[in-house]
């Protein structure tokens, strides 16, 4: 028997991992306690807030506007995040087998990405609008109308598809041949790579190449706008007017900052090595705080946000209060 037919035999007598354990943080049961109420109220909170900014901006004509109709995709997307990654983990804190299925770890993970990486194309999309509605005012509603903001959305879910699309390719046909314990609390893609029983050099390159360009890519683009509008805005004359300007940019940058600051730190290491605690925190800051924070950064700093929030607020009191005076007396 030829050596080819040798490797396709023992490759078929290899067992096949049917699912993955997620080790999570391993932490004394008092310490898991404690990070379960505590991811589990930053989980609410960004669900609740998240939700509110997207029937904010849905429910009111005053936020109907280019910037917050990308709010609200934001808001959707870190939801969407968040509820890919958090249930699994809140499950598995006291889950005895913290055990992932095969198909629901490469779902999980594929479903994180491919979301974390539309994220990247709304956060510069947001940028291109602010450049458009600082430099270029007198053509913002011409430029950002209502058929290009839907364009770039789709364009932004296309671009996110196919800049994950050559590393799941070469990741999804590997062999998984044990162990299956994955050093994290959902399947990235660096601990899931480690548990490949074959050479995983060109998966791992192709991993790194997709981030790095879609990381340092958006940034880019990201830094050049925002280079423009701060040099638009020192040149407009009035104190008055520059605050006003760059308020409106403000909260974009903040997230921003959270955003990227986590992923370049957690994807484009050529050489990643022995950090995984480290990996964690910066994942838990990019899955759960971030997320949790957005609602509170577009809200506070922004008047049209705290006013429609106002006025929801105290049209939905005045809903209670006219219900109640409705009731028959006893």
């Amino acid at each position: 028997m030829s050596g080819g037919s040798v490797n396709i035999m023992d490759h078929r007598n290899k067992t096949r991992v049917m699912e993955f354990i997620l080790l999570g943080f391993q932490n004394e049961k008092e310490v898991e306690i404690l990070l379960f109420s505590a991811f589990l109220l930053m989980y609410m909170m960004s669900l609740i807030g998240n939700t509110m900014i997207i029937l904010l901006v849905c429910g009111d004509y005053r936020l109907h506007s280019p910037m917050y109709f990308f709010v609200a995709n934001l808001s959707f997307l870190e939801v969407a995040i968040t509820s890919t990654v958090v249930p699994k983990m809140l499950a598995n804190i006291f889950s005895l087998t913290k055990a992932i299925s095969f198909i629901g770890c490469l779902t999980q993970s594929f479903f994180y990405f491919f979301l974390g990486s539309t994220e990247s194309f709304i956060l510069v999309v947001m940028s291109f609008d602010r450049y458009i509605a600082i430099c270029n005012p007198l053509r913002y509603a011409i430029i950002m109308n209502k058929q290009t903001c839907i364009l770039l959305l789709l364009g932004s879910y296309l671009g996110a598809f196919l800049s994950i699309l050559a590393p799941s390719i070469l990741t999804a046909p590997l062999p998984f041949c044990g162990p299956n314990i994955i050093n994290h609390f959902f399947c990235d893609s660096g601990p899931v790579l480690k548990l490949v029983c074959a050479d995983i050099a060109l998966a791992e390159l192709a991993d790194f190449i997709s981030s790095a360009v879609l990381l340092l890519g958006s940034l880019l683009f990201t830094g050049v706008s925002y280079m423009y509008i701060i040099i638009t805005i020192l040149r407009i004359p009035s104190v008055q007017g520059r605050q006003k300007a760059f308020s409106t940019c403000v909260s974009h940058i903040t997230v921003v900052t959270l955003y990227y600051g986590s992923s370049i730190f957690i994807y484009v290491r050529p050489k990643k090595g022995d950090v995984m605690d480290v990996n964690k925190f910066a994942t838990v800051l990019n899955t759960i705080v971030t997320p949790m924070l957005n609602p509170f950064i577009y809200s506070l700093r922004n008047e049209k946000v705290k006013e429609s929030l106002r006025d929801a607020f105290n049209k939905y009191v005045g809903m209670l209060t006219n219900s109640r005076s409705l009731k028959p007396q006893k």
